[in-house]
């Protein structure tokens, strides 16, 4: 049997409906485990955005942004409820593995999307965001690299996020300040890839110089044009003499 078989267990699907001009909210809970109890996952989610998770190491719910604590706050008991759905979540797989005779896991290729969190001015800090959507199974590694050299530092990864048909996204940031010349790249790993899916990125704003340089040469060939433009006038109106 393999340890890998997966399951995202919607637990808990709530559609909430507020209405405040026609506005319709999701909220939902996601559990999810591997047979070998390994990479367990339990969270809250608002309109495909996580509020928060559950830390199994740490036994504790933690936000997915500071501005969500001030206004959603986990269950009471919440970690606890985790841990015993984690469990049971394991028990339903194996068995689900093998009333169906344990069928190959789907494998399904992440990919990438990289960009940057806030506008980009050279030299301000600022935060690259790999966004690594649409794979499954969930085991991935996601790496990253400045200038070709490997990158741990200010580096961090979310939960996964469950899509409809239970492929899986998750996004992972780095926090950089932006040079000229410098090449970031977000590397993943994943076994329905043959290799490793490296995306590149770099600033593509203009300094002051290239700023200068490129409104001279505008002027110049607007001028040049001009000059052009000019001459062919007056090589008509002399033939017209003639």
């Amino acid at each position: 049997m393999k340890s890998c078989v997966f399951l995202a267990a919607l637990l808990l699907t709530v559609w909430t409906a507020v209405q405040a001009e026609t506005v319709t909210h999701l909220t939902r809970q996601l559990t999810a485990c591997e047979t070998n109890g390994t990479m367990p996952e339990d969270d809250y989610e608002l309109d495909d955005d996580e509020t928060f998770h559950i830390d199994f190491d740490k036994k504790e719910a933690v936000p997915r942004l500071p501005d969500f604590a001030k206004y959603w706050n986990p269950p009471p008991g919440a970690p606890a409820r985790a841990e015993a759905n984690r469990q049971v979540c394991i028990q339903n797989v194996a068995g689900f593995a093998k009333c169906h005779e344990y069928p190959p896991e789907e494998q399904d290729p992440p990919r990438v999307t990289l960009f940057h969190e806030n506008d980009l001015e050279l030299g301000k800090p600022n935060t690259l965001i790999c966004f690594i959507t649409d794979f499954h199974p969930p085991a991935i590694k996601v790496t990253w690299t400045k200038n070709t050299l490997p990158v741990t530092e200010g580096v961090s990864l979310t939960q996964y996020y469950s899509n409809k048909d239970f492929t899986l996204n998750m996004f992972s940031y780095l926090s950089f300040t932006p040079e000229l010349g410098d090449v970031y790249s977000c590397q993943v790993q994943h076994s329905a890839l043959s290799e490793t899916l490296t995306t590149f990125w770099e600033p593509d704003v203009l300094t002051e110089s290239d700023v200068g340089k490129t409104a001279f040469c505008a002027v110049g060939l607007t001028l040049g044009l001009l000059g052009v433009a000019v001459g062919t006038f007056f090589l008509i109106k002399g033939n017209k003499c003639n």
